[in-house]
């Protein structure tokens, strides 16, 4: 009988098959290198020359864009540190809705310049105090380089400068475009109280075909369907909405009834009919041009809607019917009846349109203000669209920002390198070992406009060497000219980046570096595996077999 001989260290109490690092060279070395490693990839997605990333998810479906949102959350990470990085973009999505890439590539820049520190011989501990005092000083710098306070943003033409530089980073060639179109929902939608702004009154509707630039706008909503019945359009509108589906109701027609003659046939389906026909004219009495229903429109219905000229449409979405009461201002009804004039909505045209090969009901208001609007973008493929979407998705998303906070700052790298000027003469005046990581963060900072200018092909010494000159000499908003190569004044070229977007992302990079920083052990416990094999098939028998 062999004796048992006590396992030592950590195998003592975990079960088999657990895996631990410990100490700074496995576990924070190891953090720190798979995070620069998530960075290198995402960093050249960065600004208006990112290169986009062909991402294909679990189930397959394939993505195309720079958005690094979007790529993050497709990839599926599974890497601990990562992950820690990856919450905070997911953090930054959702409250600005953009800037997400802003707080990957600064993180892991500040861990990079934290790996050297602590190969120097600082504690990781250190580094993060000093990080964190860094990112303190940055943001009560930030406010003082806020170079225009967003006031009028029901005005388009102002409205669509701000936009332009969150829309140029995700589609370079077409932000004049979108810019447009986003301006004009948003200020079509814009509530009275523009704090109140919300972001799903906006819809999108994607139709491929013909290229960007012939995407519209609509006030109003676009379905893609057809009609239901014949009649294809009404104006000046009357619209009842019901929210089931247009039919005879099953109880009225099951029963067994027992018919001896032609006469007894016929007058029992004309029962049926005159029935039918009474609901449908009582509803075409009150005005009713167009009937709006969550179910299937009967054979029964559809004749007669027909025959009193009422347009049909069938959505089969609840939310697209809630929107719709709300901007046609119906109240929607449970059964079939005739609704009262004033649950009624109004709506001055709907009509089937065919736009490329889909056929689409467009809700059309000709006022110059609706609850709802409808961005419709054309594109050539799939995936193009998508990506014009995620591009009007993050131009929305800063709208409402702005309505929450309306304060800029100077885009095109202009703000990082001002804050990386101030907190480097902040660090040098630092005692203690914490002006070595002060510094670092303002090296970090500098990792956003390099990126820009690396992307765009530009040297990237000799651009942040001119960029320093211009700071140092007073000019606060200089910053990278992608076009022409050079420096120039981000605010006269109207490059603004949101003030609340850039506060949250360095807020948000910082604490993820810092909880990395001060990670120093990981255990995994053992994966489940996911309980016992399955057994196979019974054996069958010998006579069953043929039969098999």
């Amino acid at each position: 009988m062999a004796m048992k001989i006590p396992k030592s260290g950590y195998g003592r109490f975990m079960k088999e098959g657990a895996q631990h690092f410990k100490g700074t060279d496995e576990a924070v070395q190891r953090n720190i290198e798979a995070c620069t490693e998530l960075a290198s990839q995402i960093r050249s997605a960065y600004g208006p020359n990112g290169m986009n990333k062909m991402v294909i998810n679990h189930i397959e479906k394939l993505f195309v864009t720079n958005d690094a949102a979007t790529i993050l959350k497709e990839l599926e990470i599974q890497h601990p540190a990562a992950r820690i990085i990856i919450m905070a973009t997911e953090m930054q999505e959702k409250q600005i809705g953009d800037n997400t890439n802003t707080v990957v590539i600064l993180a892991a820049a500040l861990l990079e310049h934290a790996s050297n520190l602590i190969n120097m011989g600082m504690t990781p501990q250190e580094v993060a105090a000093g990080y964190e005092q860094a990112a303190e000083k940055a943001l009560e710098i930030l406010p003082t380089l806020v170079v225009k306070e967003a006031s009028d943003l029901k005005n388009m033409d102002e409205v669509r400068q701000y936009l332009r530089s969150a829309i140029t980073s995700k589609q370079y060639d077409n932000e004049d475009i979108i810019a447009d179109l986003v301006a004009k929902a948003c200020v079509t939608t814009c509530p009275a109280n523009s704090y109140n702004f919300n972001v799903d009154n906006i819809r999108i509707c994607k139709i491929i075909g013909s290229g960007v630039n012939t995407s519209r706008v609509m006030n109003g909503m676009v379905f893609k369907r057809g009609a239901e019945g014949e009649i294809r359009s009404a104006s000046d509108a009357r619209i009842a909405v019901y929210t089931c589906s247009f039919d005879l109701t099953q109880t009225e027609t099951k029963g067994t009834v027992l018919i001896e003659n032609a006469d007894e046939l016929v007058n029992f389906s004309k029962g049926e009919e005159s029935e039918v026909e009474e609901q449908v004219k009582a509803i075409a009495d009150n005005g009713v041009k167009v009937v709006v229903a969550a179910g299937k429109f009967g054979d029964l219905y559809l004749h007669f809607l027909n025959k009193y000229k009422i347009m049909a449409v069938r959505l089969t979405s609840k939310f697209d019917l809630r929107r719709l009461c709300r901007t046609v201002g119906a109240q929607p009804q449970a059964r079939i009846c005739a609704p009262a004039v004033n649950l009624l909505g109004h709506c001055d045209s709907v009509a089937v349109q065919e736009i490329g090969d889909e056929n689409v009901v467009v809700f059309d208001k000709n006022s110059e203000t609706g609850k709802v609007a409808t961005i419709i973008i054309r594109g050539s493929s799939q995936s193009r669209i998508d990506d014009v979407e995620r591009a009007v998705d993050d131009a929305v998303n800063t709208y409402k920002a702005l309505c929450k906070d309306g304060k800029l700052l100077a885009g095109a790298g202009a703000v990082e390198i001002e804050l990386a000027k101030e907190i480097e003469s902040y660090g040098a005046k630092a005692p203690g070992l914490e002006q070595y990581a002060i510094k670092k963060f303002a090296h970090a900072l500098e990792t956003l406009p390099k990126a820009i200018a690396e992307n765009a092909g530009m040297p990237t010494t000799e651009t942040l060497t001119k960029l320093y000159a211009e700071h140092v000499a007073g000019h606060k908003n200089a910053g990278i000219d992608i076009w022409k190569r050079e420096v120039m004044d981000a605010v006269a070229h109207n490059i603004f980046d949101l003030y609340a977007g850039k506060r949250l992302a360095i807020k948000l990079a910082t604490d993820a570096a810092a909880t990395i920083l001060k990670v120093d052990q990981i255990i995994m416990a053992k994966q489940a595996t996911g309980g016992p094999k399955p057994r196979g098939p019974k054996q069958q028998d010998e006579d069953d077999e043929g039969m098999a």
